[in-house]
């Protein structure tokens, strides 16, 4: 009987020293892989980059009945940025979004957003947006992007404040990654969307949280 517990105290022992080796070791690569991000503007890196839609989230606030905010996004879209720290007012940002992909968290209202009143998806499947100019602002890594949106066939101007998070090698992926977020907002009736005003309102915040590649 003393000789079982024995082995099956040496047992657990070796089982704990197992596990704290693996968290050492885990720990131990989990900051070997922490990028060495680089937050001031001008030690970014000029490219060509795409979005990495895996690590980006297209979001869109509008006011519910007055009383809340309802949420929603979007699951599926495309982006390209041609950037240049030093010569930011070439920089050039394209962008697609797939209405079809909208998520509310509400199977029934999604179809209900997809059909004439609201996104039209059936005719017009994709938001795009295209910048015309970019000006900076106050602070060093943040910038106007003076931008074209179509939705639904109408096209109409759209300001977004963009922020430059930082760069890094990403050596999970192998990809020189920016880190970028933008905010804007839009009146959804000129988009010809001006269903259920002012019981859902008119203005649309969006906002863009994302991670581009270069290529």
């Amino acid at each position: 009987m003393i000789i079982m517990n024995r082995k099956l105290k040496i047992t657990k022992l070796r089982k704990i020293s197992l596990i704290a080796i693996v968290t050492a070791l885990l720990a131990s690569c989990s900051y070997l892989l922490t990028p060495n991000v680089k937050t001031e503007f001008y030690e970014l890196e000029k490219g060509q980059y795409k979005l990495d839609p895996t690590h980006t989230s297209v979001l869109f606030k509008v006011q519910h009945m007055q009383l809340s905010t309802y949420v929603g996004r979007f699951d599926q879209m495309q982006a390209e940025l041609d950037f240049d720290p030093k010569n930011i007012k070439e920089t050039k940002l394209s962008a697609r979004v797939f209405t079809t992909s909208v998520n509310v968290n509400n199977q029934s209202l999604q179809e209900t957003l997809a059909e004439e009143d609201w996104f039209h998806s059936g005719q017009y499947p994709t938001a795009d947006l295209s910048t015309v100019s970019v000006e900076p602002t106050e602070k060093e890594n943040q910038f106007i992007f003076n931008a074209n949106l179509t939705l639904r066939g109408k096209t109409r101007p759209l300001q977004l404040l963009a922020t430059f998070e930082g760069g890094a090698d990403n050596l999970l992926t192998g990809y020189y990654t920016l880190g970028f977020s933008a905010k804007g907002k839009i009146l959804r009736s000129t988009f010809g969307m001006d269903s259920y005003i002012p019981l859902v309102g008119d203005q649309v915040n969006i906002e863009i949280y994302a991670e581009f590649q270069q290529k």
